[in-house]
């Protein structure tokens, strides 16, 4: 039965949760436990305070309190809190012996405790037992003499005691073991506190950092004793030597020297520094320095630091990367306009002591500069012609002619050996540099030197040596024909055009041609000139070449120009029917029209407009690279008459645009006709309305 009722027994509901949503405020499991221990010490009742009234309470509570400390103390022995604690609550009830004992004891568990040892001796301390407390201090600075707290308390504790002597002593005793650096400046405000001097150098000595050797001046200079002062500032520069040298002693010296009022001394040791020091790490130094030349200094003065700080910098971009040619252009340029020739020419050296180490023209092209300009340098500021005599042959002794030469070096040095009236020597130069390296520009530089100087026979020579070099160079031709011309040897001038045109190959055909028949019109040979032209038909039918022709005709003051001139124009016409390029053919036909357009009749401007092509529209497939269809594109053709007459499907063509052409003029009047109908009937009828709107207003 009673399993039947537990059985029938109902299961509780469980409550179900209506709002599932989160709460507005959440809350983390950290803060429940952080709460419910808060709550947990609030509710724990405060500890009953024990009143003690009799004497023997007081020694029960006392051996209780021992008890206690002496387990713990068993329990733990390398705790040393738990000693610390004991001896204090002894030294509360004022038993400074049972807490001495315990300080002791725990030495010898942890003789090595910082905190036990400034516990112990702060006791006695307290206890106004001075000799305990100096016995304490003495073994803790022996046992431990590296803990700078014991004997700044030490001292501290004598000093305050009045026992300058045994403070002294302390102090030297702390000096020995070389502690760090605020050790020795407590040790010389003690000194300076009873006006008692001390040798500083001590300090530089055992932490010899440039802070404390400027601490160290600055206390000389205090005290007055600027001598001194600058010895130590002398003595520091000496000591760090030009390798680990610091900006901030050189700008504390400067500002030591500018109190002073010697400002020369001032310049000296800027400068000086700024000559060793890397710029990178000057700049403090070059700020304190220009500072100080506006207040004192002069306009050189300001330039002077300028141009010592870019000075820098372009040493450092050139020990960076010795090829940079700019950067020493930029250096070299600052020297000249700044140094002395001996500083500059060594520069020059360092400069062109960086040779490229690959032997190709493009990377020696800003390094040949170099000598260049040092060259100049010695010839128009130091004006040294030897000294530029070597330059210029150094340059040309390094440079490897076989595989490529400077033509711009070899013309400065002949130019220079004129300026020195050495023609030999020039001409000495220009015969090697042909004879090494022939090339354009050196034998246009050595014609050009031989005109200046009239030596016409020379520039022939010249000439002809430059054309067995190069000779489908037409300008040399043309320079050379020109020569000849202006030395009025006209038939040796015309004999060099037809070597020339004789050539099997030319760089510039056409410009030589076009010379050669600008020098016959100037001589005013027509013949000559109209055979001159046929040649050049004969060689090629260019649309240019034949108007070229044209004109020429149409220029010569006679009765048959106008003949001509046609002639030609109808000969070109046709011998470009063939002609693949139509534009030029176009060309041709315009200029025709242009002349008949002047000069012609109306028929024979009819006659030109009949041969003028149609434009027309078309389109052509594209084929890309690789064989795909690309698509269409329009351009426009050109059909001449002649062209539309050969093909059948032109003149249909043509025939469908009249027709559809006529069709929109039908279609023009159609429109013009209705409209004309419309408006007439429009007209009428608003006639009638207003005669019946007339007839009506009649009584």
């Amino acid at each position: 039965m009673a399993s039947t009722a537990a059985g029938k027994q109902r299961i509780p509901k469980v409550a179900k949760v209506k709002n599932k949503a989160p709460a507005e405020v959440q809350i983390t499991a950290e803060q429940l436990l952080r709460e419910a221990k808060e709550r947990e010490l609030e509710l724990l009742p405060p500890p009953p305070k024990q009143k003690i009234t009799d004497e023997e309470e007081l020694n029960d509570y006392k051996l209780k309190k021992r008890k206690g400390f002496e387990d713990n103390i068993r329990k733990n022995r390398t705790v040393i809190s738990n000693w610390i604690k004991y001896a204090q609550w002894e030294e509360s009830l004022k038993e400074i012996l049972r807490a001495r004992s315990i300080y002791e004891r725990a030495l010898d568990v942890d003789h090595r405790n910082i905190t036990l040892w400034l516990k112990y001796a702060e006791m006695e301390m307290k206890s106004r037992q001075v000799n305990h407390a100096r016995n304490i201090w003495d073994r803790a600075i022996t046992i431990l003499p590296r803990v700078n707290q014991f004997w700044y308390k030490y001292t501290y504790m004598e000093e305050m005691l009045g026992n300058v002597a045994g403070c002294r002593q302390a102090f030297e005793r702390w000096m020995e073991w070389e502690p760090d650096e605020q050790a020795w400046h407590s040790y010389i405000n003690f000194e300076l506190r009873y006006k008692e001097r001390l040798n500083a150098a001590a300090l530089v000595i055992v932490h010899p950092e440039v802070k404390n050797w400027i601490k160290y001046a600055r206390f000389e200079e205090k005290h007055g004793y600027i001598a001194h002062s600058r010895k130590v500032f002398e003595r520091s520069v000496e000591f760090f030597g030009e390798d680990h040298v610091e900006e901030n002693l050189f700008v504390a010296f400067a500002k030591f020297e500018e109190a002073q009022k010697e400002f020369e001394r001032v310049r000296v040791i800027y400068k000086y520094a700024l000559d060793r020091i890397p710029k990178q790490q000057a700049q403090e130094l070059f700020k304190f320095y220009t500072m100080f030349e506006k207040k004192f200094g002069d306009r050189r003065g300001i330039e002077d630091v300028i141009v010592s700080k870019r000075r820098f910098q372009y040493e450092e971009e050139v020990k960076a990367n010795p090829h940079n040619y700019d950067a020493w252009f930029d250096y070299l340029r600052l020297v000249e306009n700044d140094a002395d020739s001996d500083t500059v020419r060594e520069v020059y050296e360092r400069a062109i002591a960086n040779i490229p180490p690959i032997q190709e023209k493009r990377h020696w092209k800003r390094y040949i500069y170099l000598w260049i300009n040092y060259a100049l340098y010695e010839e128009l500021e130091v004006k040294d012609p030897e000294k530029t005599r070597q330059v210029y042959q150094a340059s040309l002794d390094l440079i490897p002619h076989k595989k490529f030469t400077f033509a711009k070096i070899w013309l400065l040095y002949a130019q220079f050996e004129i300026r020195q009236k050495n023609l030999q020597g020039a001409r000495r130069v220009m015969g090697t540099a042909i004879g090494k390296c022939p090339k354009n520009k050196l034998l246009k530089g050595y014609i050009e030197l031989e005109l200046q100087l009239r030596e016409f026979d020379r520039c022939r020579k010249l000439y002809e040596k430059y054309l067995e070099f190069s000779p489908e160079n037409c300008t040399t031709w043309i320079k050379f024909s020109e020569l000849e011309t202006i030395l009025g040897d006209v038939e040796r001038a015309r004999a060099i055009f037809e070597l020339a045109i004789g050539q099997p190959r030319l760089d510039m055909p056409e410009v030589l041609w076009k010379s050669y028949i600008d020098f016959e019109i100037e001589q005013e040979d027509f013949e000559n000139t109209r055979t001159l032209y046929k040649r050049l038909l004969q060689r090629t039918q260019h649309v240019k070449v034949w108007i070229s022709y044209a004109k020429y005709e149409l220029s010569i003051n006679s009765s048959e120009r106008l003949q001509k001139c046609r002639q030609i124009l109808e000969e070109a016409n046709k011998g470009m029917r063939n002609c693949e390029e139509k534009e030029e053919r176009l060309m041709l036909l315009e200029s025709w029209r242009d002349f008949e357009r002047e000069f012609g009749s109306e028929s024979s401007m009819e006659r030109v407009r009949k041969l003028l092509p149609d434009k027309v529209k078309k389109r052509r497939k594209l084929t890309a690279e690789d064989g795909s269809d690309a698509g269409w594109e329009e351009y426009y053709d050109y059909i001449f008459p002649e062209d539309a007459a050969n093909q059948p499907n032109l003149k249909l063509l043509a025939m469908a645009k009249m027709w559809k052409r006529q069709q929109m003029v039908d279609e023009d009047a159609d429109e013009c006709l209705l409209y004309d109908v419309f408006s007439a009937l429009y007209k009428h009828q608003f006639f009638i309305i207003k005669r019946e709107n007339v007839q009506e207003m009649k009584p």
